[in-house]
Parts: structure tokens; sequence; C-alpha cells
């Protein structure tokens, strides 16, 4: 039998007040090639590898929507070596907002993205 709701995340939101800032900021941190002319507003989908999409949400049609920054991390993205992402970030000008954290073998640190919003860097 199947379910009509699968065990499987299929795209995470993120709400952004720029599209166009963003889309440029989230494809250069993850290192995708960006065609700013291809980025229309409501949403954008950035590339990310895997089933999960990652998808940019200006609320242009929503004129009941009030923005407001997630000071929690939304969603972590993957770095094998924790430190590499780190320097990354860094040289960047990316703003940090948790230093780096080990517990065993994982480790991660916080950034956060030109809204206000804060994003997991972890190596697992």
């Amino acid at each position: 039998m199947t379910l009509p709701i699968r065990n499987e995340i299929n795209s995470i939101f993120v709400h952004v007040k720029d599209l166009n800032a963003s889309a440029v900021w989230y494809s250069d941190l993850v290192g995708v090639k960006l065609n700013v002319s291809h980025v229309e507003s409501p949403v954008h989908n950035v590339p990310v590898r895997g089933t999960t999409s990652l998808t940019l949400d200006d609320h242009r049609f929503d004129p009941n929507f009030h923005y407001e920054a997630t000071t929690q991390p939304l969603f972590n993205l993957y770095a094998p070596n924790i430190q590499d992402a780190y320097n990354d970030i860094q040289n960047k000008g990316i703003r940090v907002v948790r230093e780096i954290e080990h517990v065993g073998e994982t480790a991660w640190f916080n950034i956060e993205d030109p809204d206000g919003n804060v994003i997991m860097i972890c190596n697992c």
C-alpha cells in the first residue's frame, strides 16, 4: 500500500526579503552558478544535490505576510571538513553566529543569511 504522505523531505522553504540578493547569496554559498535573469518572484529553487530542494520565497503575492527572521537553524548544509567550511565562510565575509562546536565526531557552526535567518553548517 502506498501512503499518501511519504517519509521524506521534499523541500525546505527559506523566507526572504530580496529574492535576487538571496538567490545570489545561497548560490555562492553552495557553489552553484546562477543566472540572475532566471530568478523570478515569488520563489526561486537553488539547485542542490539529492531529493530535497532549497526554495527561496519572497511572498510577493501574499500581502498579509509579515517577515520575521528565524534565529534557530532552519536546516544544515553538509560540510565533511568543518574547518575548511569555516575558513570558506570567513573568506566570504559571512557572519558566524555560533562558533564551531564538537560533540564526539560531530562538528557544526551557525551562520546568518542576508535576511537574518540562521543556517547550520555540519559535518554529518
